[in-house]
């Protein structure tokens, strides 16, 4: 019997467990295929990172790294050091990174430094603005992967651009929509995390990036706008472990707790914070795949940010870039469209036409990229 082909599944940080999920399951029913899960431990507690597993119905990690938190620079080196090591014994025959976190950029420089071929999920993608890390992480590692698989056509012709050889390239669609489809009747049948806003409208707010939440000026003022709006509207607002430190180090937590309206959290899982999402009326985040998620629900979202690598969520009109200063007079009329066109390949099927392309591309021999 022929060997089953070796594919390492990468993730480091929460976004990366949503994409990775779909596609575990998937190669997991090919008879060719045996994936192995590799954890980097960039989010490491449990907010972060377990309940995520377990929400998605996956085993345990095959092998954790253990890396933990750090400065940007201390995270891709240890990455880097701990993936080759375990590169040169289990030498798989393709590593599979998704997103664009720091484990992204250093698992694919440890593979290709031992020409191993590397694979992207969600390649492509750019804000054009490199002040963000994820955008140097981005350009970086396009220019060095072997298969590019691209959540929407946008990307593709990104990726022309900067000269990768559209053999490389191979438009698949966005893997964050095969989880929330799959997860979409369990979730609804769940009892809601805040039952206290089930009956009135409510927002969502997410905040991560360092651009709000490590500059004090922009953490001030994002505080001021969320109190605000408050008062308005009820708001959820899971608190990223960063985030938490951030506003307690500048005495601006206690601001957010007394604001009525205001529901703060720790980080929820996949599961809780989707039930969430399915209700509300309105979102304002800095995070990249909310834009998606709320795009595909038709929920109205606000990104606090100069520029988003997700350009098609502000063309359909469901996203609206902002400024921290505009938060508190949002308008919280706006209502959500249940008539979006669907966007080519948000279908679901993702996972499946990835694993289609890997077996083709393992049948011939897993080929480096030239050029």
């Amino acid at each position: 019997m022929t060997a089953k082909k070796t594919v390492h599944l990468v993730a480091g940080a929460r976004p990366n467990f949503m994409k990775i999920a779909p596609l575990y399951h998937e190669l997991k029913k090919r008879p060719w295929c045996a994936p192995v899960l590799i954890h980097t431990g960039q989010h490491y507690d449990l907010g972060m990172s377990d309940v995520f597993f377990r929400d998605l119905n996956l085993p345990a990690p095959d092998f954790s790294l253990g890396i933990g938190g750090g400065s940007h620079g201390e995270q891709l080196g240890k990455v880097v050091m701990a993936y080759e090591t375990m590169l040169t014994e289990t030498c798989p025959d393709l590593v599979t990174v998704v997103g664009d976190v720091n484990a992204t950029a250093a698992c694919t420089l440890a593979a290709k430094k031992l020409n191993i071929p590397v694979a992207h999920v969600e390649a492509g993608l750019r804000s054009r603005d490199r002040m963000m890390p994820e955008e140097i992480n981005r350009v970086v590692t396009d220019s060095i992967f072997d298969l590019h698989l691209t959540p929407s056509e946008d990307a593709d012709a990104n990726l022309r651009a900067e000269n990768v050889p559209a053999s490389c390239i191979h438009f698949v669609g966005n893997i964050m929509i095969d989880s929330l489809v799959a997860m979409a009747p369990v979730v609804r049948a769940q009892a809601h995390p805040f039952p206290q806003v089930v009956d009135r409208p409510y927002a969502i707010a997410t905040f991560h990036r360092p651009a709000n939440v490590d500059d004090a000026a922009n953490l001030r003022l994002l505080v001021e706008g969320l109190v605000a709006l408050a008062h308005k509207i009820a708001i959820i607002f899971p608190l990223h472990p960063r985030t938490r430190q951030r506003l307690h180090a500048a005495g601006l937590l206690v601001a957010l707790e007394q604001a009525p309206g205001m529901h703060l959290s720790d980080p929820l899982g996949y599961a809780d914070f989707m039930r969430c999402l399915f209700g509300a009326a309105l979102v304002v985040t800095d995070s990249g795949g909310v834009q998606e998620e709320t795009t595909y629900l038709g929920i109205p979202c606000f990104t606090a940010r100069p520029s988003t690598e997700r350009p098609i969520t502000i063309s359909l009109g469901t996203n609206v870039l902002i400024s921290v200063s505009d938060i508190g007079s949002l308008p919280i009329s706006a209502t959500r469209r249940d008539k979006i066109a669907p966007l080519p390949l948000w279908d679901g099927k993702t996972a499946s036409r990835i694993a289609t392309v890997f077996e083709r591309y393992l049948a011939d021999g897993a080929p480096l990229r030239q050029g």
